[in-house]
């Protein structure tokens, strides 16, 4: 009349296998971990500031100086910067607020040949998927300044600006840096896509483009409450 199992002795079993750990419903209880443990960090982190752009800028390119600045500027503003916690823009700008004595956030991702997340940051945290790191951007910022970049970057701009042009977020300052980098971008737009119908005239104006990084911190933070 013994059971030969059960669920307890069933748990307590040693077993060798793993395949249970590449298993769907295993993998949604990961991504509800991320999910939990980036809202854990963040939820005290105050009013923040998103700078996005490329791992691959060099320390010498003008971009990463500018970007530095930006860092700066936005922490003197008493708001967080967050970025994705890599090289490039990304480590220009965590670098920038971390002098300042500012919060600077790594939102971490892995991928192979990454080195992890850069010596400015002092509040960090590394992701599996893409799109829990992306809620975090857009669920913790009050504007956001996009720098020259890649695919990456690309995605990030366009996920946020489908976003606000949707409703699915509330509306908030979004700056282009670099006006000859997204010149062709958005003329393309302007033209070619708004002329098949395919955006409305008044989607271009969700962005501001600029050259001058004062300007792209001052409308970033323009919607936070000093």
């Amino acid at each position: 009349m013994i059971p030969n199992d059960n669920t307890t002795a069933n748990l307590l079993k040693p077993s060798q296998e793993t395949d249970w750990l590449h298993m769907d419903p295993w993998r949604v209880l990961r991504i509800q971990s991320e999910f939990v443990d980036g809202f854990g960090a963040l939820a005290e982190l105050g009013p923040a500031v998103s700078v996005f752009g490329s791992a691959r800028t060099p320390r010498t390119d003008p971009d990463y100086k500018a970007a530095r600045r930006m860092g700066r500027g936005i922490a003197k503003h008493g708001v967080a910067v967050i970025t994705g916690g890599g090289p490039g823009i990304m480590e220009a700008a965590n670098r920038g607020a971390a002098l300042a004595g500012g919060k600077s956030v790594g939102l971490g991702i892995e991928l192979p040949h990454e080195q992890g997340l850069n010596q400015w940051v002092n509040l960090g945290m590394s992701f599996r998927y893409f799109f829990v790191r992306k809620t975090m951007f857009v669920k913790y910022s009050s504007g956001v300044i996009v720098c020259p970049g890649g695919f990456g970057t690309f995605d990030e701009m366009f996920e946020l600006l489908t976003l606000v042009q949707t409703h699915k977020v509330m509306s908030m300052p979004i700056v282009l840096y670099g006006t000859e980098y997204w010149r062709g971008l958005f003329e393309w737009l302007t033209s070619t896509v708004q002329d098949h119908g395919m955006i409305s005239p008044l989607d271009p104006s969700l962005v501001l483009i600029t050259d001058d990084p004062d300007e792209a911190v001052e409308v970033a933070v323009s919607r936070i409450a000093s």
